[in-house]
């Protein structure tokens, strides 16, 4: 598997990728989502990951070529991997594949076949709240979000195979995990509901930053209500007048595309 980065701009996709079909229309909502990180502030350059699934595939996933910036990632961009790290479509030559990228999303979309999505972050927030031995407090309604949030010790730079157990052992059935000195996870069944679990875990980190550095005591709800609010934000942030729920990130995806579409919409091609 090669780690070497890119020195041109992509070139002329083979034709082997799909232009239609399941596996194009997960391609185009992965780069939308690639765009969204960035549009939302949330990349570190050419650097952290963001795959999925081919669907109806347990053997293959799509990643970002390392070293292309979110905002170049294109559908017909991304590369195809196979659980061991080999690029089977060979879409994107020029382009290799980032290790640590390949370590941590092969290990997760192997042992959690509900994650059809994993995005993986190195944001200030996320990074500084990944520091404190307190972790992610339960103290606003956006952190609440999720009855349990995983943690996983730093090792030093996730480039070997032996960390991928203890990977996958501390995320258990969690949606978010916190990579202690390092950054913030999120896995979803779709790539809406990933993307809307790092939005809002990137969100509830940056509350309680600003809530802690007003050096005062925090005021944390009791456990019971903390549980209560699980419940209700497990489905979605508010049911509509009908009463109806949604998994979190559906009902925004399509509105955040149309938003990438208002603003460039070569995501797609």
């Amino acid at each position: 598997m090669s780690t070497s980065t890119a020195k041109a701009a992509p070139s002329a996709v083979p034709s082997v990728i799909p232009r239609s079909g399941p596996e194009w229309e997960m391609r185009i909502d992965l780069a939308a989502c690639y765009r969204l990180v960035d549009l939302y502030g949330m990349c570190d350059m050419h650097l952290n990951h963001i795959s999925a699934r081919v669907p109806g595939d347990h053997e293959h996933f799509l990643i970002n070529p390392f070293g292309m910036m979110y905002e170049e990632i294109t559908a017909s961009s991304l590369l195809k991997l196979d659980l061991d790290g080999n690029d089977i479509a060979n879409a994107n030559p020029e382009y290799g594949v980032n290790l640590p990228g390949y370590v941590i999303h092969s290990a997760i979309h192997r042992a959690r076949p509900d994650a059809k999505c994993v995005l993986h972050t190195h944001t200030p927030a996320g990074m500084a709240v990944s520091a404190l031995k307190c972790g992610l407090l339960p103290m606003s309604q956006t952190a609440m979000r999720w009855g349990k949030v995983a943690y996983h010790d730093y090792e030093g730079v996730v480039v070997n195979l032996d960390e991928q157990q203890r990977l996958v052992d501390n995320l258990g059935d969690c949606e978010v995990m916190i990579m202690r000195n390092h950054g913030l996870l999120a896995v979803g069944e779709t790539i809406a509901t990933a993307f809307a679990s790092i939005v809002r875990l990137e969100r509830a980190c940056q509350a309680q930053l600003m809530a802690m550095a007003c050096n005062t005591e925090l005021s944390l709800p009791p456990r019971e209500i903390v549980e209560l609010s699980n419940r209700q934000l497990a489905v979605a942030p508010t049911p509509d007048l009908s009463g109806k729920r949604r998994p979190q990130g559906l009902l925004e995806w399509p509105a955040l595309k149309r938003m990438l579409d208002r603003r460039d919409p070569t995501y797609k091609t």
